[in-house]
């Protein structure tokens, strides 16, 4: 086994992400796989996501995973490493090759959308903790987390208790569940997102996925199930999201003071794949900067319809400077906006105009 780059001694960054990303094959037009003549080559991974949009937006990011010694694996190095990432703790597997997928152009929700994976026995799938660098994956302000990691493999499955184990001087645990239902096979119990997800201080979650694994009916049912963590962010699709803080700062919805919600925005959607990876990076990047659980919400939204009105699974984000403007609108302001493709050039476009006489 060969090694990308490994370092003596970490650098701490922003944000740590750790987990598989494969090779994304996305249709070259609308319709069955059997049917699509074409595919364009992409990337996609629920944690490398994260890590691409964060440095976009200037943090400084880390993944931590493993690909194959293949030239899929080069791919993917490279070209999340092109965004800024710090892809030097990134494993190379000899035997084990990198995952790929094909997927349709729907919205994963839809009845008609179709995804292949072919990911079985894949490096990812060895991930272990001997077999990635732990200490580079703790030094990080922030290490994110998914619910896939867990699901790939017993090896996954015990890294992800050590990461998410209390344990003194641990970076702040940001654990997205992310469950799919096609990952969990004959004698997997997707109960221990919900252990692994009490040992995370921030937790996203959508309604949708909470019922259909833990068999739990609303976002009040999903934080009385989470009462550990510090935030868990509940979405609630094209309604919105509520976060549920310990020590809230932003305008509440219920008399306890713990719910926060703020309303989706409307959006012409483009595709839905990879807006809920962008919705945390806004979240997070919020986090990072110290911003009211209200603005924290707000830039996970327009993160995601920076996603949402993009064909692929990342898209670059709104600048800071417009994503900051939209998000101090007050409540009927933000109501009214609606976001379609293009609208992250906006400011860049009024610039242009400005110096054009």
């Amino acid at each position: 086994m060969t090694v990308t780059g490994t370092r003596n001694a970490p650098d701490v960054v922003d944000v740590v992400a750790l987990g598989e990303s494969m090779v994304t094959f996305l249709p070259a037009r609308p319709g069955r796989l059997a049917d699509v003549p074409a595919f364009h080559r992409s990337i996609g991974g629920a944690e490398s996501n994260v890590a691409c949009a964060l440095a976009a937006t200037g943090h400084t990011t880390r993944w931590v995973s493993r690909v194959g010694a293949d030239g899929f694996g080069d791919h993917l190095v490279e070209a999340i490493g092109a965004y800024g990432v710090d892809v030097s703790y990134v494993r190379r597997d000899p035997s084990r090759p990198t995952g790929v997928y094909f997927r349709t152009a729907g919205d994963r929700a839809d009845d008609t959308h179709e995804v292949a994976y072919y990911r079985a026995g894949s490096a990812a799938s060895a991930m272990s903790p001997t077999e990635v660098d732990l200490e580079a994956a703790r030094a990080g302000r922030v290490l994110h987390l998914s619910g896939i990691t867990a699901a790939l493999s017993p090896d996954c499955l015990d890294l992800m208790r050590e990461l998410t184990a209390p344990r003194p001087g641990r970076p702040l645990v940001s654990f997205d569940v992310n469950h799919r239902p096609g990952l969990w096979g004959e004698g997997q119990d997707p109960d221990v997102l919900l252990d692994l997800a009490r040992g995370a201080d921030i937790v996203f979650v959508g309604e949708d996925e909470a019922r259909q694994a833990w068999a739990l009916h609303g976002a009040r049912a999903v934080r009385e199930a989470l009462p550990e963590p510090e935030i868990v962010v509940v979405k609630q699709g094209k309604g919105g999201a509520v976060a549920f803080a310990k020590d809230t700062d932003g305008p509440c919805e219920d008399a306890d003071g713990t719910a926060t919600f703020v309303r989706a925005l409307h959006v012409d959607v483009v595709a839905a794949v990879g807006a809920g990876d962008a919705f945390a990076a806004g979240f997070l990047s919020s986090t990072l900067r110290g911003l009211p659980v209200r603005d924290r919400l707000r830039h996970g939204h327009l993160a995601a319809a920076a996603t949402l009105t993009t064909p692929g699974d990342l898209a670059p984000p709104p600048p800071r400077t417009l994503a900051d403007r939209l998000a101090a609108l007050d409540d009927p302001a933000w109501g009214r906006l609606r976001l379609g493709p293009g609208w992250t050039d906006a400011d860049a476009e009024a610039a242009e105009e400005a110096r054009t006489p």
